[in-house]
């Protein structure tokens, strides 16, 4: 036993870490039945670490994905040294500078059958208190092999972790007439996010299923939080100014940023919030189906709040107060939700209302012209639509919003976009109008849509990268 736990020995101070010692004698007094425990390890890396007892002590892997539920999927397992049986009931804090340094906590113990048990495989049935049933890990080479399971899953309705869901859509309107059938959330003025959870990692994708995680590194402590969880959350990514407002220009600094360094720099002087409000998909079932009251019911359960992520709560009925609250705030507005209805993807769907103290859209930029005075020689105004029966129509001029670092960020994209002909069918815009590729959307605030179906008094509010063209539809939008 002394020689197979050398590596163990070597790799820790026993006088500065919590782990425990091996002991001969304990070794000794080993149970006849073969016992296990699997510990979720919250180190540099999150993984789960199992434990076989065998031969006086416990061979072991770290999971990084943790145990497979189900047999269509395999999971890396890497060969770590053997511990001492005493770690079977091992939980603590192991202190930064340590060999492993993190939290580890018992996430699954009992017995096991041995059925086989060589250099390069092991295969067991697991009699735990979540874990049951058979398995084979077999190495594929080096420190790395494989665990799958041989069984069916545990549970017969277990249904695939999503790949992608698109988020669900409201419509504008005015408050509900059947106050007590709707609940009410603030409009947050932020970009949606669909966060996948699954072996306590997160995995965030923008509206138009674009994957955003490395934006928001901040975000990624959320997967320690599911930890072996597995669900899709439906929210928005929101930067709050200083007197605790959604600020959506805070947040454009974060959106579009690439370099390492620069968003390393940019999370500490303008951090972001995962603001959740709904729970699609949870531990193998999809809950699409499920009326809102239910959904936003097991998504507060869950309990996630935390460093860089919120659940705020939902008001049920009073909708007309919670938008007076909002007005008097400065906030966009609310959405209203039905809480009968259903998780609809990718629908814009009547049963969730955005009812707005601002109102707001998104357009396409198809050209821009010139400016004057102190604007001369660059960007004066945006020249916008919206797709219409798959056509561009010209929605009118935008020049106001814009602060000179976002005049020069603006010319130099658009810059790179022109084009000859004019993209808009219809209607035209000024003669003196330079014509770009309509591939940029900008989110503005306006008045109010004319009977020609353009903007009045169109305000730029940034770049939504999270949008596609196709998607800005004008008054039909609303």
């Amino acid at each position: 036993m002394g020689d197979r736990l050398r590596p163990y020995r070597a790799k820790r101070d026993f006088g500065a870490t919590p782990e425990p010692p091996p002991s001969e004698a304990d070794a000794a007094r080993a149970e006849p039945a073969a016992r296990y425990v699997v510990q979720e390890h919250s180190a540099r890396a999150m993984h789960w670490d199992l434990r076989l007892e065998h031969e006086g002590t416990l061979a072991s892997w770290a999971v990084p994905k943790g145990i497979p539920p189900d047999p269509k999927r395999n999971h890396l397992a890497v060969r770590t040294e053997d511990h001492p049986l005493e770690y079977l009931d091992f939980e603590g804090d192991i202190p930064e500078g340590s060999y492993g340094a993190g939290t580890m906590r018992v996430w699954d113990r009992g017995t096991y059958e041995l059925h086989k048990f060589r250099d390069d495989e092991v295969m067991v049935t697991f009699h735990g208190e979540r874990l049951r049933g058979r398995y084979v890990l077999f190495c594929t080479g080096g420190k790395n092999w494989m665990i799958h399971r041989m069984d069916p899953p545990q549970d017969a309705e277990r249904e695939p972790f999503p790949e992608r869901i698109e988020p669900m859509l409201a419509r504008t309107g005015p408050l509900p007439r059947e106050d007590g059938r709707w609940a009410y959330e603030i409009k947050w003025d932020g970009v949606r996010a669909i966060g996948y959870g699954e072996g306590g990692r997160l995995r965030l994708a923008s509206r138009n299923g674009r994957d955003i995680t490395p934006r928001y590194p901040e975000l990624r402590e959320l997967g320690r939080a599911l930890g072996s969880r597995e669900a899709v959350l439906d929210g928005e990514v929101v930067a709050f100014a200083a007197d605790g407002r959604p600020s959506f220009q805070r947040l454009q600094s974060r959106m579009h940023v690439t370099s390492d360094s620069a968003i390393r720099r940019l999370m500490r002087s303008e951090p972001v919030v995962y603001v959740i409000f709904d729970l699609l998909f949870l531990d193998g079932h999809s809950l699409l189906a499920l009326e809102y009251a239910e959904r936003r019911g097991r998504l507060l359960a869950m309990g996630l709040n935390g460093p860089a992520w919120q659940s705020p709560a939902h008001h049920l009925g009073d909708g007309a107060a919670l938008l007076e609250a909002t007005r008097a705030q400065g906030l966009e507005g609310i959405i209203a939700k039905r809480l009968d209805c259903p998780y609809t993807p990718g629908r814009r769907s009547p049963a969730w209302l955005k009812v707005k103290n601002v109102r707001r859209t998104d357009v396409v930029i198809g050209g821009w012209l010139a400016g004057e005075g102190n604007r001369s020689g660059r960007l004066g105004a945006l020249v916008v639509g919206f797709y219409e029966d798959g056509a561009l129509r010209y929605a009118g001029r935008v020049g106001t919003g814009f602060d000179a670092r976002e005049l020069e960020r603006l010319g130099a994209l658009l810059a790179a976009r022109a084009r000859e002909d004019s993209p808009f069918t219809g209607r035209r815009p000024p003669r003196q109008t330079r014509y770009v590729e309509p591939e940029l959307v900008c989110g503005v605030e306006f008045s109010e849509w004319t009977q020609a179906s353009t903007l009045r008094q169109p305000s730029y509010k940034g770049l939504r990268d999270d949008v596609a063209p196709e998607s800005a539809r004008g008054p039909a939008a609303e």
